[in-house]
């Protein structure tokens, strides 16, 4: 019993956290899986870009490692068949995305940011963060850079985040597949995001009521990516999605595979991947990283390869709905544990808190508390292998002896049988 109530309390804290020092996690998916804790109503004093000062702090993500140069575009989707469920009105469903995909010229096109001004200034803001304290990373990305032709057909890879998370969360992760020639689409899932960055400043909070479960959350999320992947096959075929019309890089719409599409996700963001694939057959293969799962999608038989990516004190034999999830898995399926590592370390969390722990109001003990006793560089170093050579193996049928079992090279890495 002892045992068993201790798992349960590790599980607890994986899909709730803890209140206090890890709230102020950079969205992480930390509050409860089964309620947004944060409700409309509450103001919020958004912080304009240009009155905040340059910080010293200039944080920094881990460069992508494939022989590709990354471009980015933003698009603004609308889905007119289908009303926001978060927000009263009947008013459609509007969505951003960014695309990551290997680029050429990149040093005629400026730097993608980790998050656009406003959405910037209210991410610091809600963490209540001093004036300077940090500056946001830019990323690897060059915005409207023309499609590297040479990286041919791109398959496609959808990311979503955790639970009250922003699409830039993925950013390490994106940017790095991308440079490995893939076409990343992160995904902002409007009003249950933190903050949404629309054209022309406009900003949209989360709003999800406060006692929302979970299985709704992910529906959502998986309506939300089904549309996606229709507006990645209307520019297949030419058209331009974006709702505003805006300049698309050259070589990018010839450059789509909508039959080698995946999808990875972190926390719920994970927890959605196979609600997702059931709502669209065109997902061929799907990877979570530590998110549990809710709804009834995971007792329905899935027949396309999936990747369990845990923590460390998280795995199919504590969380029953990975079990269940295992039990009905009738393609390939692997299930890694990360040593080492905790629920946050899945996410941008892993390089951006540790290059300014006091800035976040984090103390040691409290940074091993969110992101284990990994190595930053290490972890991520991780994640980026074992997901390409994951989704290499089943969207471009290069093999890998990397998923076989365990390697000298990777001993965090455990394989659980």
């Amino acid at each position: 019993m002892k045992h068993a109530r201790k798992r349960q309390s590790r599980l607890r804290a994986r899909v709730a956290g803890t209140t206090g020092a890890l709230a102020v996690v950079l969205g992480a998916g930390v509050v409860p899986a089964t309620a947004a804790a944060k409700t409309a109503g509450t103001p919020t004093t958004v912080t304009k870009p240009e009155d905040t000062p340059q910080a010293p702090g200039q944080l920094t993500l881990p460069a992508p490692t494939g022989s590709h140069r990354v471009g980015t575009v933003d698009l603004h989707l609308r889905d007119t068949r289908r009303a926001d469920p978060w927000i009263p009105g009947n008013q459609p469903r509007e969505l951003m995305v960014t695309l990551w995909y290997p680029a050429t010229h990149t040093s005629r096109y400026p730097a993608t940011p980790w998050m656009q001004p406003a959405a910037a200034a209210h991410f610091l803001a809600a963490r209540q963060m001093p004036p300077g304290a940090v500056t946001l990373p830019t990323t690897a990305g060059h915005t409207g850079a023309p499609v590297d032709h040479k990286a041919g057909k791109l398959p496609v890879l959808l990311y979503s985040t955790g639970l009250h998370g922003d699409r830039a969360m993925g950013t390490a992760l994106a940017q790095d597949l991308a440079s490995r020639g893939y076409l990343v689409v992160t995904i902002d899932h409007t009003h249950d995001a933190g903050e949404v960055e629309f054209p022309g400043g406009r900003l949209e909070l989360n709003t999800m009521p406060a006692g929302t479960h979970a299985s709704h959350t992910i529906a959502v999320r998986a309506a939300d990516t089904h549309f996606v992947i229709n507006q990645l096959a209307a520019l297949a075929r030419g058209h331009n999605p974006d709702v505003d019309h805006k300049a698309l890089p050259h070589g990018l719409s010839k450059a789509v595979d909508m039959h080698r599409i995946g999808m990875f996700g972190a926390s719920l963001g994970g927890g959605t991947v196979p609600a997702a694939m059931h709502a669209d057959s065109r997902i061929r293969a799907g990877a979570d990283l530590d998110g549990q799962f809710f709804g009834s999608e995971i007792s329905k038989p899935l027949d396309r390869p999936f990747l369990l990516f845990s923590s460390q004190h998280h795995n199919r034999n504590d969380d029953s709905s990975w079990a269940r999830l295992w039990k009905h898995l009738h393609g390939e399926r692997i299930d890694l544990k990360l040593r080492g590592a905790e629920h946050n370390s899945f996410t941008d969390s892993e390089a951006l808190l540790p290059q300014a722990p006091a800035a976040f109001g984090l103390t040691p003990p409290q940074l091993v508390q969110i992101l284990g006793t990994i190595a930053p560089t290490r972890a991520i170093e991780i994640q980026r292998t074992y997901l390409a050579a994951f989704f290499d193996k089943e969207l471009r049928h290069h093999h890998s002896h990397l998923l076989d079992g365990p390697s000298h090279h990777y001993p965090e890495v455990a394989f659980v049988r």
